[in-house]
């Protein structure tokens, strides 16, 4: 019945059917023959070289490819002579140090019932389960591949279905994988609907290329809520034209942001270093320049006074030089002790005294003749734990700025005070001149921002002067008043708290 069947069924072949299934079998690359039940060659493809073929025809395969006497032990087409069924073997089946081409592959042709040859090939068809093992190894080295990534690793289906969630992902985001598994869904890890311009950004040309994001800066959140600045890298998962996923690579850009305002907050502090060195050792030259011809003046003032038997305006006007010299001393100690080095050494200070120190030095400066000073230093104030020449620094940057906001002419406040609420010590420093513009507000403590002309301001005093608050563990704002003016903020931690009341 089969012979029948096999035999109707090439009969229905036209004469241009059968040219080009000869032509097919002729165009195959692989050995391929037709065996006898006792292994002698009916018919063969197995050369590029013509008329090849015809010599091997009568001859048994084992004797003309293997060089053997008897039918190999692995041989696909004796298996299959003996079960009646197509037969696959592995390449694993054949012997390691067997350097011949083997049969792989088997199938019968059968005729009236019985097998009338088999039809042998060489090229090794992988069994299913070689198949599912090469899947799941390939499966386990992907897998391998995600959880080991040291960004985190996000891949979610077209409705934001998360189903990729790596160990790193996990740290960065404070869910657990099989949380996020279960319930998380993409939109969850963007602030402010971000996930619809991020996938906007995604499908655009603008960064890599259609369905590619490359080192795209967005914020996302934890699962605390936190703001996480990150780098990513996502595209888009295709099957033909139609989106099926996205994946994404999410790199924690926290610790380089760290490390960066660190190292600007270090060459901030080694400019100030710097400019006070500078500052310290012009002061120490004019002290030493100043101190003795005060000195002079002062002790031949004294003399004349003492010797000589002087009028009473004569002797009121001596008395005037006295007091002028015994400024001028004053204000070089002073300076002195503005700029003196103290190696970043933290010790209790009083802010009160740091500020009228600064205060003394800048009163009589030109730019503060028209300026009305008020000062509100509150009385028994703890002391802060502070490095005072950083301190000197802070308070002639914030004092000089609202003078200078004044223009020479006007009102400035300086008001010190101690809140029990929050246990830190407050400074203000307000002025009257025209505030700050809304739209440069947020701007003023960057570095090397400024507003006034060039060659007047190089832009660094008040990140200065943020930097110092900062590394005294403060912070310091600036605002607008309401009737006029602007006002710098500082909050200081105390050494201690007060142990008598504060006069506001």
């Amino acid at each position: 019945m089969a012979s029948d069947t096999l035999t109707d069924k090439i009969a229905m072949y036209s004469d241009r059917e059968k040219e080009y299934l000869l032509k097919a079998v002729s165009a195959f690359r692989r050995r391929l023959i037709v065996v006898s039940q006792d292994f002698e060659i009916l018919a063969a493809n197995c050369s590029d070289e013509p008329g090849l073929d015809s010599t091997l025809v009568g001859k048994h395969c084992h004797e003309v490819f293997y060089d053997r006497d008897t039918p190999c032990e692995v041989c696909a087409a004796k298996e299959c002579m003996e079960t009646g069924q197509s037969t696959l073997r592995s390449k694993s089946d054949h012997p390691p140090d067997d350097d011949s081409v083997p049969c792989f592959y088997a199938y019968p042709i059968v005729a009236e019932g019985k097998i009338e040859a088999v039809v042998s090939m060489d090229f090794d068809l992988p069994t299913r389960g070689e198949i599912e093992d090469k899947l799941q190894r390939t499966n386990e080295f992907l897998r391998n591949l995600i959880l080991s990534a040291v960004d985190g690793v996000i891949a979610a289906d077209k409705r934001g279905k998360i189903i990729i969630f790596n160990d790193t992902a996990a740290e960065v985001f404070g869910y657990e994988v099989e949380q996020a598994l279960s319930s998380l869904n993409i939109s969850d890890i963007y602030p402010d609907n971000l996930e619809y311009q991020v996938m906007r950004e995604m499908r655009s040309e603008a960064y890599g290329g259609k369905g590619k994001l490359r080192s795209y800066q967005v914020d996302v959140l934890s699962k605390g809520g936190e703001r996480i600045p990150i780098t990513l890298n996502a595209a888009i998962v295709y099957e033909g034209e139609k989106e099926m996923a996205t994946i994404g690579f999410f790199h924690d850009m926290r610790e380089s942001l760290r490390m960066k305002s660190d190292l600007e907050k270090t060459q901030l502090q080694l400019l100030q270093s710097e400019k006070m060195a500078s500052l310290g050792k012009l002061a120490a030259g004019v002290a030493h320049q100043l101190n003795n011809p005060i000195g002079g003046i002062t002790l031949f003032t004294k003399l004349v006074l003492e010797e000589y038997d002087l009028e009473q305006g004569a002797q009121e006007d001596l008395h005037r030089v006295l007091q002028d010299a015994e400024r001028c001393r004053d204000t070089v100690k002073e300076l002195l002790e503005f700029t003196r080095q103290t190696r970043q050494l933290m010790q209790p200070h009083d802010i009160n005294q740091a500020i009228s120190r600064t205060l003394f030095l800048l009163e009589n400066q030109t730019l503060f003749h028209n300026i009305d000073i008020q000062k509100e230093l509150a009385s028994g104030l703890p002391q802060v734990t502070s490095d005072i020449q950083q301190l000197n620094h802070l308070f002639m940057n914030i004092i000089l700025n609202a003078a200078q906001a004044t223009d020479g002419r006007g009102r400035l406040l300086v008001r010190t005070w101690f809140s029990e609420e929050d246990g830190l010590l407050h400074i203000e420093v307000a002025d009257s001149g025209p505030g700050i513009p809304e739209d440069i507000l947020p701007q003023i403590f960057d570095p090397f921002f400024t507003t006034k002309d060039e060659g007047e301001g190089t832009g660094l005093g008040l990140s200065l002067a943020y930097g110092i608050v900062e590394n005294h563990g403060g912070k310091l704002r600036a605002e607008n008043i309401s009737e006029g003016g602007s006002r710098f903020l500082i909050e200081l931690p105390v050494a201690q708290k007060p142990t008598s009341g504060n006069d506001l």
